[in-house]
């Protein structure tokens, strides 16, 4: 068996070697990249962070650094996302990264929410049910609080909630002077108690959840995928959601972007939490 010479095996180690630097440093390249957490997402936000993934503190050079803010901005975007055109993603960037009045999140603001996908089952069958969280100061500290609930499956106790115009069921505006006797035409018909309703109530799904949670009629499986809504930006909105894929492009990104005023805004939030 002849021998290998020394220095052919030298640069075979040589090539192996320069490789796997290669495939690390890109590998490096696309780790720094993802944004894989949300407090990286604000940090990358508002510019607390290096291009290593170093936090940056208000001594330091670079933070809230407007180049380093608009090399962050560009890429905190769910680039495949129909969602959002070059035009708007354009023009967001450019009023949140103003030199004279740059905008930032603050974590610890009421203007965002969590909403959590879950599976329960209700009385053994599997439910669907959208909870909501927000973050609520307790003590010294905060804490993610349960603040609204969404199934489907409980629509049709809200049925007629909120309906004005019923050619039959109203109580009529002298039922005082007859001490309320015709409530019996109230309690009638289950189906048609949200005609009787107050115009201006708006269902709570969450009161009816925890009453059948501490009944024992729902029983919790797993929680299926995490989004956020932030209404904190001035004339904006925006959702972010976790993409998980093998590119730059991954991570935490926004997947939605709209630009409202104050009122859309609120319209815009009971519409998500499913207040109307």
């Amino acid at each position: 068996m002849k021998k290998i010479p020394a220095i052919l095996l030298f640069l075979a180690a040589a090539l192996v070697s320069s490789a796997q630097v290669r495939t690390y440093q890109g590998d490096e390249s696309m780790f720094y990249a993802q944004t894989k957490q949300i407090n990286q997402f604000y940090r990358r936000f508002n510019g607390e962070e290096d291009v290593t993934g170093k936090r940056l503190y208000d001594n330091d050079a670079d933070y809230h650094s407007q180049k380093l803010r608009t090399k962050y901005l560009n890429i905190l975007f769910d680039l495949s996302s129909p969602l959002i055109t070059k035009d708007a993603r354009e023009v967001f960037i450019m009023e949140v990264n103003n030199k004279k009045l740059p905008l930032y999140l603050d974590f610890h603001a009421n203007s965002w929410f969590a909403e959590v996908s879950t599976e329960f089952t209700y009385k053994r069958q599997p439910l669907q049910v959208l909870l909501y969280f927000k973050l609520e100061k307790e003590r010294q500290g905060y804490k993610w609080v349960l603040s609204n609930v969404y199934c489907s499956a409980f629509e049709h106790y809200f049925n007629h909630v909120g309906d004005s115009i019923s050619g039959e069921n109203f109580l009529h505006p002298m039922s005082h002077e007859l001490d309320f006797m015709n409530l019996r035409k109230m309690f009638s018909t289950p189906s048609n108690i949200g005609y009787y309703i107050e115009h201006e109530y708006r269902p709570d799904q969450l009161t009816l959840f925890l009453k059948e949670y501490q009944e024992g009629n729902l029983k919790f499986v797993s929680s299926n995928n995490v989004k956020f809504h932030f209404f904190q930006i001035p004339n904006w909105y925006f959702e972010v959601s976790y993409f998980n894929r093998a590119q730059n492009n991954s991570g935490w990104l926004i997947s939605n972007l709209v630009r409202l005023n104050d009122q859309e805004k609120k319209e815009l939030i009971r519409n998500y939490t499913h207040e109307n």
